[in-house]
């Protein structure tokens, strides 16, 4: 049966066609918000709208766009049309793993572009409007990787960084004009993303199989976090935690330790 909620406006959510994306286009359906869902994957991101419209009554427009591309966020923008969005969830991303020496200068453009200037871009463009309308949530998706260097995925590291950064200063820059920004920041997810890291080589797979998390439970603690207002969200006591870690420890030693958790999670 269909959710009859009333509409809330609209949500716009990046890399919606599996994994935290889905989740919290799925929320956003609960709650009675209308969606536009962006991702490269065409089949999968016809699927997700299936799925959400056998459950809710949300009006839902598709963006088949690879979002690593230069001026894809204008286009994206261009393709809404004008349409008020009252949610922005920057959500897709991918990781890159392996020595900086050795790694495809491509494959990491293509990383930077969409987590720092589609990220960034999108968010200009639809944060105008809400400022404008006095109202307005963003979720930018970083991770537990933005608090402290990252060896064998380095660029990955300093894009999460780069997030967490940019959200809680437009965060603080937005007090009292009733938009919010919120940053998750969530360790490891079962989700796909290790199916392209290295681009889906056998270097992608997981030897550490603790602290994986369930990726509907952190897309429901990001979305109330989201609704709150909250700067900052890390799900998982433990990754709290590690979060707090570099405080307490030189940036060396940290940077030593995570080095050594990335040889050991992956063949290198």
């Amino acid at each position: 049966m269909k959710n009859k909620e009333q509409k809330r406006g609209t949500g716009l959510v990046t890399g919606a066609a599996s994994g935290l994306g889905f989740e919290l286009a799925l929320l956003l359906a609960k709650d009675g918000y209308d969606l536009i869902l962006a991702d490269v994957d065409a089949e999968k991101l016809q699927k997700t709208k299936e799925t959400i419209a056998a459950q809710y009554a949300s009006e839902i427009q598709l963006i088949i766009k690879d979002l690593s591309r230069s001026n894809v966020a204008e286009q994206i923008f261009h393709a809404i049309e004008g349409k008020p969005i009252d949610v922005l969830i920057n959500n897709a991303g991918f990781g890159i793993f392996g020595s900086f020496n050795d790694t495809d200068w491509q494959r990491e453009m293509d990383m930077l572009n969409l987590h720092v200037m589609t990220t960034t871009h999108l968010t200009k463009l639809v944060l105008k409007g809400m400022v404008a309308r006095g109202s307005g949530k963003i979720l930018n998706m970083s991770s537990l990787a933005a608090f402290q260097p990252g060896p064998l995925m380095s660029l990955y590291y300093a894009s999460k960084a780069y997030i967490l950064s940019f959200s809680e200063a437009i965060a603080n820059e937005l007090k009292g004009t009733g938009v919010t920004v919120t940053c998750l920041c969530p360790g490891q997810t079962k989700t796909c993303f290790q199916e392209v890291v290295s681009n889906g080589a056998k270097v992608s797979e997981n030897k550490i199989k603790f602290n994986i998390a369930c990726p509907k439970q952190v897309a429901e603690y990001g979305y109330e976090a989201m609704q709150k207002g909250k700067v900052v969200a890390v799900p998982g006591n433990f990754n709290k935690f590690l979060s707090k870690l570099p405080r307490f420890v030189p940036r060396r030693t940290a940077t030593a330790i995570i080095r050594k958790i990335q040889e050991k999670n992956r063949d290198s």
